[in-house]
């Protein structure tokens, strides 16, 4: 297959690339600022039709991950960023596709479980999940991401692809051990001795091992039935708790130091992030991927961490 990927120079980008291109599939990689890598890229701007939208032509799927990382403080010119290059790429990137003589039969747009209503009552599923943003007492940096999230899904659905089937991702965090990634930032924490539950704990943590994320990504492209928004996260949410609990169960770590709300206020400023990262509460489940006959090679956190952290602890990291 030769599948196309706007947005592909951040990890997530890297992950998927990196395992097409050993599956043997052409990659194409379209990034503002093309880096020599075992597959292809090529230069996009991701606001103006320009060259490569030739490559767009003839490909079997195009996954969109344009944006700007959230991992920052949300300060009024972050938002105008995280918002406007992602609403400007997926329009363009669906000009481009409405303009091709042969489209892509697939577009797999990336979108995010943190789209769903902060809740610990019920889990979130793509028919009957809540959307948030009207939750009581919602911080306002909150609100701003399901604004993002609602404005990024609104752009993708006006896209005037006929031909095109269109898949909303809605990911979890995205478990692999890579440098700079999730779970290798997590794991560090552990292993100082400071993983222990952020805030109450109970916030659930919606999560995705990299490998199971990499074979729905796969199955979305090869199930046609599949369109619209589909969760892309493990069947097994847990509390904050119950997750650094078990993560550092699999480092052989016996303790971890909690990180009270306002430790964690004061970390977020000092390193430039935001806690929603860490205290909003994600109970998302993967309804359609069980319902369409996926089946998770990690479904629990605890066969998912020991696997992450052996293969962290034997150096096992791509440098790709």
């Amino acid at each position: 297959m030769k599948i196309v990927i706007p947005g592909g120079a951040g990890h997530v980008g890297t992950v998927l690339s990196r395992e097409f291109h050993a599956l043997g599939h052409e990659v194409v990689v379209l990034s503002r600022t093309p880096r020599k890598k075992p597959w292809r890229t090529v230069e996009w701007d991701g606001e103006t039709i320009g060259e490569w939208a030739a490559e767009i032509e003839g490909a079997d799927a195009v996954i969109n991950l344009a944006g700007q990382s959230v991992n920052c403080r949300y300060n009024e010119t972050n938002r105008r960023l995280i918002i406007e290059s992602r609403v400007r790429s997926t329009k363009i990137l669906g000009e481009a596709i409405a303009q091709a003589w042969q489209p892509p039969p697939a577009w797999l747009q990336a979108s995010t479980a943190t789209i769903y209503a902060h809740r610990y009552d019920a889990p979130n599923d793509e028919a009957l999940g809540i959307i948030g943003g009207a939750e009581p007492n919602a911080p306002d940096t909150w609100r701003f991401s399901i604004e993002v999230a609602t404005a990024w899904e609104q752009a993708f659905n006006e896209a005037a692809t006929p031909l095109t089937r269109r898949v909303l991702m809605r990911s979890a965090i995205i478990m692999h051990p890579d440098p700079g990634s999730p779970f290798s930032i997590l794991s560090r924490l552990v292993r100082m001795g400071l993983g222990g539950k952020s805030g109450n704990g109970k916030q659930f943590v919606s999560w995705i091992h990299e490998q199971d994320f990499l074979r729905a990504v796969l199955w979305l492209i090869e199930h046609p039935e599949l369109e619209g928004p589909v969760n892309l996260a493990s069947p097994n949410p847990l509390a904050n708790a119950e997750f650094m609990r078990v993560l550092r169960s699999a480092c052989n770590i016996p303790f971890g130091l909690p990180a009270a709300e306002w430790m964690l206020e004061l970390g977020a400023a000092i390193i430039g992030t935001e806690t929603e990262l860490i205290l909003k509460s994600r109970r998302v489940i993967p309804a359609r991927l069980l319902q369409s006959g996926f089946t998770f090679q990690y479904p629990n956190w605890a066969d998912a961490a020991k696997e992450l952290c052996a293969r962290s602890n034997n150096g096992a990291l791509h440098s790709v």
